[in-house]
C-alpha cells in the first residue's frame, strides 16, 4: 500500500501542478500582466507548488527531515538528473544571464541556507523571512532587467489568454485538491516505507520524494528536448532551484520552523547540492563555451547516479 500511496501521490502532484499553472497563467492574463512577469513569477511559483505543499505538509506533520531533504534532493535532481538527461537528448544553448544573475543567486542562497542550518540546526521564522524577501528582490531585479532588454517569456502558453473565468476557478480547485491529496499520500507513503525498511526519512526524502516532486520538470524538459524546443533552458531549471530554497523553505519556515533531525543532511546531502551547483560554472565554459553538450549531460547524470548510490550505500 505504501508504494501505491507514493505512485498515486506523484500522479496527483503532477496533475495538480499542471492545473495550478494553467489557472495561474489564465488569471494573470485576466489581470493584464505581461508575459515576462507571468513567466518569471506566476509560472515559476506555480511549478514549485509540489515541493512547497509536500515540504509544508511534512513539516506540519512532524517530519522536518522530509521537508528539508525534499528541497535539497529536488535541487540536486533538477541539475544533475533533469539537465543531464535533457542535454543527452538535445544539447542546450546557455544564455549569458546564467552567469550574470541566475547562477550567482542560486549559489548565494545555497550557501546562506547551509549557514542558517549549520548555526543552530534550525531554519527559523526570521531566516525563512530573509530567504523569501531575497526572492522578492531577485524577481523585481530580473523583471526590470528583462523589460530593459525587451524580452518576452517563452514559457507562457498564449492560448491561455482566452481562458474563461469558470475554467480558471475549476482548474484552481482541481489543482489545489490534487496537490493537497498528492502531498498527503506521498508523505504518508514515504514515512511508512522508511519505517518498514529501517531507512531514515532523510534518505527517502532526498531520493524518492525529491525525485517525485521533480517529475514535472523532468517530463517537461524531456518532451521539449525531443521536440527540439527552446522553451526549457538552464535558466529555467536554476530558477526552479532558487524558488525551492527561497520560496518553498522560506514560506515553510515562516509558518513553522524547520529543525534538522538527521545530521547527514548537513554533513553530506547539502554538500552534494553545493558541489553539483558549483560544477555547473566550469561545465558551461569548458570545453565548449555556453553550450551544454551531451558529454556534459553525461557527467551530470553520472553525478546523480553516484549520489543516489552513495545515499543508500550508507545504510548497508
Amino acid at each position: 500500500m505504501s508504494i501505491f500511496y507514493i505512485i498515486a501521490g506523484l500522479l496527483l502532484l503532477v496533475v495538480g501542478g499542471e492545473f495550478l499553472v494553467r489557472s495561474s497563467v489564465g488569471l494573470s492574463f485576466k489581470l493584464k500582466l505581461s508575459k515576462i512577469i507571468i513567466g518569471m513569477t506566476v509560472v515559476s511559483f506555480a511549478t514549485s507548488a509540489p515541493e512547497l505543499i509536500v515540504s509544508l505538509n511534512a513539516a506540519l506533520e512532524g517530519h522536518p527531515d522530509l521537508a528539508l531533504s525534499n528541497v535539497i534532493g529536488s535541487n540536486i535532481a533538477n541539475i544533475a538528473l533533469v539537465l543531464g538527461v535533457t542535454a543527452l537528448i538535445f544539447p542546450l544553448a546557455i544564455d549569458k544571464d546564467f552567469y550574470k544573475m541566475n547562477w550567482p543567486m542560486m549559489m548565494i542562497l545555497s550557501i546562506v541556507l547551509y549557514l542558517f542550518l549549520w548555526d543552530d540546526l534550525m531554519l527559523s521564522r526570521i531566516e525563512g523571512g530573509i530567504l523569501f524577501l531575497s526572492l522578492i528582490i531577485f524577481v523585481v531585479v530580473m523583471i526590470k532587467m528583462s523589460r530593459d532588454k525587451n524580452l518576452v517569456s517563452d514559457e507562457v502558453d498564449e492560448s491561455l489568454s482566452e481562458t474563461s473565468n469558470f475554467k480558471i476557478i475549476a482548474w484552481l480547485i482541481i489543482g489545489g485538491f490534487a496537490l493537497w491529496g498528492g502531498s498527503e499520500l506521498l508523505v504518508n507513503g514515504a514515512v511508512d516505507i522508511a519505517a518498514k525498511l529501517g531507512v531514515s526519512e532523510r534518505v527517502i526524502g532526498v531520493t524518492m520524494v525529491a525525485l517525485g516532486t521533480s517529475v514535472p520538470e523532468l517530463a517537461a524538459s524531456v518532451i521539449a528536448a525531443l521536440r527540439q524546443e527552446k522553451a526549457i533552458s538552464l535558466g529555467n531549471l536554476i530558477g526552479s532551484n532558487i524558488f525551492n530554497i527561497a520560496s518553498v523553505l522560506g514560506l515553510t519556515a515562516i509558518i513553522t520552523p524547520i529543525k534538522v533531525v538527521d545530521s547527514r543532511l548537513l554533513s553530506s546531502d547539502i554538500f552534494w547540492m553545493l558541489a553539483i551547483s558549483l560544477v555547473l560554472l566550469p561545465l558551461v565554459f569548458f570545453p565548449k563555451k555556453l553550450v551544454m553538450t551531451r558529454v556534459k549531460g553525461l557527467v551530470l547524470l553520472g553525478g546523480y547516479i553516484a549520489f543516489i548510490y552513495l545515499s543508500y550505500k550508507q545504510l548497508s
